[in-house]
């Protein structure tokens, strides 16, 4: 997955009126402003009641679905091997969200102030905060890219990370 790609996916969200946040190591690349590493996928967090727009548009533009862990998440790709890996986020009245987990009352919490913007290719994207990454980054062993991925978090913002 390239920054061009991001673009291209996000432009096509967008023009349908989906409102999505970029997660994972696109996420991290984003908040510092430029690529680190090679990315195998894209990492979407959209608005639940948006799932049916969002799935349109991405089907409209090549994409299907490869993956189903509804109601945590689920991947669509295209035949070019690009993967978006979607996560339905449920929004409550003070702008925080709640995403489900694989364990049936263990939701993930997405606080209002989570919801930022970074940079892929000079452009301004909607993304993850860095204390949001660092939380997802908890509670399993890290792969080499999480380690790169969260000492870029700690050099950049001086966040404790595992």
């Amino acid at each position: 997955m390239t920054g061009d790609d991001v673009l291209e996916i996000l432009d096509v969200l967008r023009k349908a009126g989906a409102e999505v946040w970029i997660g994972g190591g696109w996420g991290i690349d984003a908040l510092v402003g430029r690529q680190t590493r090679e990315h195998e996928d894209l990492d979407l967090m959209h608005r639940l009641e948006q799932e049916p727009l969002v799935l349109a548009a991405l089907a409209e533009a090549g994409f299907a679905e490869t993956l189903d862990w509804r109601p945590a998440r689920f991947v669509v790709s295209d035949a070019g091997g690009r993967q978006i890996d979607l996560h339905p986020l449920v929004f409550g009245p003070g702008g925080g969200a709640l995403q489900e987990s694989l364990e049936p009352g263990k939701p993930f919490a997405y606080p209002a102030q989570c919801f930022v913007t970074g940079t892929v290719l000079d452009r301004t994207v909607p993304c993850l905060s860095a204390e949001q990454q660092v939380y997802f980054h908890q509670g399993y062993e890290p792969r080499e890219r999480d380690l790169h991925d969260m000492a870029l978090l700690r050099e950049a913002f001086g966040i404790p990370s595992p």
